[in-house]
């Protein structure tokens, strides 16, 4: 009997001096290194993936309180994953396995996906393709979600990569994230509203880790001429971890993993999101996703 890996199965990309590992489980990036030189914490295949390292985040990113919301007059109850604030964290799909489709036609490019099964909490059947591609540029991927169903469902995506700090220390590598607005929250980390960016939550241009722990998220997102927003980590070598989203990005949420177990302080997770924390109660950012229509958001990383 061969017992699989708690991962699921393993596809590894490569073009150039890069390489990729994506793991079935979660369709997770595991590993993704440029010349030796990690851009992401690795995490090893026979491991449960730690704090959603890499992982898709759907139906929805961030917490749900209590797990409860209403939508199109009816009120749906999905499981508490997060126990200790009462919240289900991260969606439905995140430890679920992706299967891969399609041909691979190089070893640059793999298309994996998950049938999402309907429950009495989220009844809603979609069909969650998630793209990885490494090229020139770096890597880029492509999550499209399809409704199946007969009915409009409420949706959100992100993703969760924890960003290497290359081996040194959070507190000697620098942040930044182009957005305008911090999101304030309350002690279950749930939003009560958002603020002009200052201080510490002003990382419009990069500034120092040192001494800030950050468990937050900002909106109000700042683009470049293709649309795209940026954050990026950088490290104390000289080299920086860019992380792009596309137009269906509107929220980042950056973790330095200060009360994260398994990660502690040594990477920091940096998510691009289409809206934050408990968006199917408050509906701010939130996709309606109609039968037979799809939703679409590209990201990517690069190191510099």
């Amino acid at each position: 009997m061969i017992t699989p890996l708690p991962s699921g199965t393993q596809h590894h990309l490569h073009h150039g001096d890069q390489e990729a590992v994506i793991a079935e489980v979660g369709a997770s990036l595991r590993l993704y290194r440029v010349g030796g030189r990690e851009v992401v914490r690795p995490y090893d295949e026979d491991v449960l993936t730690p704090a959603f390292s890499g992982a898709l985040l759907a139906p929805w990113p961030n917490r749900l309180a209590d797990g409860r919301y209403g939508f199109a007059g009816a009120v749906y109850q999905v499981p508490v994953t997060e126990v200790d604030r009462m919240t289900a964290l991260h969606g439905l799909v995140g430890h679920e396995r992706f299967t891969a489709v399609g041909p691979r036609d190089d070893e640059a490019s793999v298309t994996l996906q998950h049938d999402l099964v309907p429950t009495g909490g989220y009844p809603w059947p979609l069909l969650i393709t998630v793209t990885f591609t490494l090229s020139d540029t770096g890597l880029e991927c492509t999550v499209t979600a399809l409704n199946q169903g007969s009915s409009t469902a409420p949706y959100g995506v992100g993703v969760h990569p924890w960003l290497s700090t290359g081996g040194a220390a959070v507190d000697d590598c620098s942040l930044s994230v182009g957005a305008s607005r911090h999101v304030t929250v309350d002690n279950r980390l749930l939003p009560t509203g958002t603020e002009p960016v200052a201080n510490q939550f002003d990382l419009r241009q990069a500034q120092s880790l040192a001494g800030l722990a950050l468990d937050d998220a900002w909106v109000d997102v700042l683009r470049d001429e293709d649309e795209r927003t940026w954050a990026t980590l950088g490290r104390p070598d000289g080299s920086t971890v860019a992380m792009w989203g596309d137009a269906a990005t509107t929220a980042w949420q950056v973790c330095t993993g200060d009360q994260v177990e398994r990660i502690g302080r040594t990477a920091v997770a940096v998510e691009p999101m289409s809206c934050v924390a408990d968006a199917f109660r408050t509906g701010d950012d939130l996709v309606r996703l109609e039968p037979g229509q799809e939703h679409v958001l590209r990201w990517g990383l690069e190191l510099r």
